[in-house]
């Protein structure tokens, strides 16, 4: 498996090694050392959580101020364009963003560490995104912050049209009156 770290040191970017014949392929998805080498550190992974979004489906940017969550994240089929944004406002890279294309094709991953906002866009007909979580889901310190907050300025591929938002992500808030990590 190749690590990639993003322009954001904390943010990976797994590019697995695939074994294909006329058959099919093979890879491997998750090895416990390979993330622990490449992140420095131990998470154990609680929950898998799987969702099916329509082309121009936009979600997040999503986080837990309490209870955070490490996300390791992955499309398996459709194409996604997979955004991870700093809010630690300790960190060299507050308020920074970065931006993969992660699709069933090239089968990459990206890890977003606990203490980031996370969000994609659904830039394929459909897509089904996969993601492992180092905490649990707690609705109650679930948070939003804008998907076109200017203060972040997120440079979203253009689709055609304005992206699909749930109710929840039409109130997220700025980067700026946002509660946030230390």
């Amino acid at each position: 498996m190749n690590v990639v770290t993003a322009k954001i040191p904390d943010v990976i970017i797994f590019e697995p090694k695939i074994f294909g014949d006329d058959r099919g392929f093979f890879f491997e998805s998750f090895n416990q050392k390979l993330f622990e080498q490449a992140t420095g550190k131990h998470f154990d992974f609680v929950q898998d959580n799987h969702s099916k979004s329509n082309k121009g489906v936009l979600r997040g940017l999503h986080y837990q101020v309490e209870q955070a969550q490490g996300k390791l994240v992955r499309v398996v089929s459709g194409e996604v364009f997979d955004v991870a944004v700093d809010i630690r406002r300790s960190s060299p890279s507050f308020g920074q963003w970065v931006g993969y294309h992660l699709s069933g094709e090239n089968k990459k991953q990206m890890w977003v560490p606990p203490g980031f906002a996370h969000g994609f866009l659904v830039l394929s007909e459909t897509a089904e995104f996969l993601y492992k979580t180092t905490d649990f889901y707690a609705p109650a310190h679930e948070r939003c912050i804008a998907w076109n907050d200017p203060a972040i300025g997120i440079q979203w591929p253009d689709i055609g049209t304005t992206p699909l938002l749930s109710g929840k992500d039409q109130q997220g808030l700025g980067l700026n009156q946002a509660e946030l990590f230390t």
